[in-house]
């Protein structure tokens, strides 16, 4: 039987979906995508998942889309595989944990900006190369990388497409912290741990608050009133406030 290029497995509340294509690092196909966006899919429907995690098997994350694959796409609009994934992830309430090894370059970038929680290996290496190629930037990126790292920053990655590090991807703010490459995987499973801890529909609505349009502080304070005052009513919180209380 083939090996499945992406690898999906469930357990205690942690989904992970591996990128399982090392010999090509990783480069995405278009029946990858569909994979990543069932998967999402069944994830942000089943209420016993906390966290989703995406990572890569062997050196590298991700080094980008396979271009002989993407060429092959007869219709290239919005009902292709690649966005379709896109729209997903971006809609997607289950938190995403990314751990970065290696090369992430192209969609191996831009997927990061839609993740919760990003973790990189010290030697994990970042580039938006789409102008090189006489292509354009995707994912929402011209949008997202403007909000994090401000007009000049985001021109300077996507107009150059230069290589840059984990380090510098951490300045720029999309990667949470680096670690010793021999660390990430005990990294990143702490921070499972840590959310598979807490309330899921707290994680979720939190997640959807984060990513939500911007409004005026008073608007947010509204919004938020309305699911604080909901979820101090759930037994979660009742019971996590009980617990802590008998602490004291």
């Amino acid at each position: 039987m083939d090996t499945p290029q992406v690898e999906v497995s469930h357990a205690d509340g942690v989904v992970r979906i591996k990128l399982n294509r090392p010999e090509k690092k990783n480069a995405f196909t278009q029946a990858m995508y569909t994979a990543c966006e069932q998967a999402l899919i069944a994830a942000d429907n089943d209420a016993s998942v906390s966290v989703v995690v995406f990572e890569g098997a062997g050196d590298s994350f991700s080094s980008g889309n396979d271009l002989n694959d993407f060429l092959a796409i007869e219709n290239l609009d919005e009902s292709a595989p690649p966005f379709k994934f896109l729209h997903t992830i971006n809609r997607v309430t289950v938190p995403i944990v990314a751990k970065v090894n290696g090369l992430a370059i192209g969609i191996g970038t831009t997927l990061l900006l839609h993740c919760d929680l990003v973790y990189a290996s010290e030697h994990a290496t970042f580039a938006l190369p789409f102008v090189k190629l006489g292509l354009l930037p995707e994912a929402g990126s011209s949008l997202l990388l403007p909000r994090l790292c401000g007009h000049q920053r985001a021109s300077e990655l996507l107009l150059l497409g230069d290589n840059f590090s984990a380090r510098q991807a951490q300045q720029f703010g999309f990667v949470n912290g680096v670690v010793a490459a021999d660390e990430l995987d005990q990294h990143v499973d702490n921070v499972i741990a840590k959310l598979t801890s807490q309330s899921r529909q707290a994680l979720r609505i939190s997640k959807q608050l984060i990513k939500s349009p911007q409004q005026s502080v008073a608007d947010r304070i509204s919004h938020e009133a309305g699911y604080f005052a909901k979820a101090l009513s759930s037994d979660e919180a009742k019971q996590a406030i009980a617990a802590k209380l008998q602490k004291k």
